[in-house]
């Protein structure tokens, strides 16, 4: 177990090493749970940091399981052997994925405003998150930096549920995990501290880094 988001960030720098001082790499983080994980990282690098916006898709009455996900730019990503499983109709589907859509855009707006993204450009981008469960949210996020063409992607997250960051890891050229646990639950129980974080704290820790 680590602390908190800033520790982890620091720890998961510590395997990254390789990447520090070097003009062709971008960190990628995902929010909100992944900025001060990813700031860490940015700061040890001296890499420039972005967001990559993405909304799980949460089954209905089960919102914290995913059944989806969705990124900025129309991408999309289900998960079709829960939502046969589960019998999942087309309409539950369209009301979770126009419930999130607002709040895509929401985000958008709140850290983007007018700025283009991503604010910088790289052939090697770090994807981060504070950890994968299920995945869909960092799986729709590798499609949509696709989009950017970059040379090399890697995701580096904390702790990840092994079969999640086995099937992560054959879509992308690198990932970095801290740790695996073998009765993994939630990401939350890898934290002492796994407090919500809020879009006052996104803006501050990407301005932060912007200015440096």
């Amino acid at each position: 177990m680590v602390l908190n988001r800033t520790e982890a960030g620091k720890l998961l720098a510590q395997k990254l090493t390789q990447y520090a001082h070097r003009n062709d790499v971008l960190v990628l983080a995902l929010p909100r749970g992944g900025v001060p994980v990813a700031f860490e990282i940015s700061e040890a690098l001296k890499a420039p940091l972005d967001l990559v916006l993405v909304r799980k898709l949460g089954l209905p009455g089960r919102e914290e399981f995913a059944m989806g996900a969705i990124a900025s730019g129309g991408i999309e990503i289900l998960n079709e052997e829960i939502i046969d499983k589960l019998n999942i109709s087309g309409s539950a589907i369209e009301k979770a994925r126009d419930e999130q859509s607002i709040e895509l855009a929401r985000r958008e707006k709140a850290y983007r405003g007018e700025s283009n993204w991503p604010r910088y450009k790289a052939d090697c981008i770090i994807l981060i998150d504070d950890g994968l469960a299920t995945g869909y949210s960092m799986r729709v996020a590798i499609e949509a930096i696709r989009n950017l063409d970059p040379k090399k992607i890697i995701v580096a997250v904390p702790v990840a549920a092994k079969d999640t960051l086995q099937d992560i890891s054959v879509l992308v050229d690198e990932t970095v995990c801290l740790a695996t646990p073998e009765q993994f639950i939630a990401v939350s129980k890898w934290y002492i501290e796994f407090n919500q974080i809020s879009d006052e704290e996104v803006n501050r820790l990407v301005q932060m880094a912007w200015k440096r």
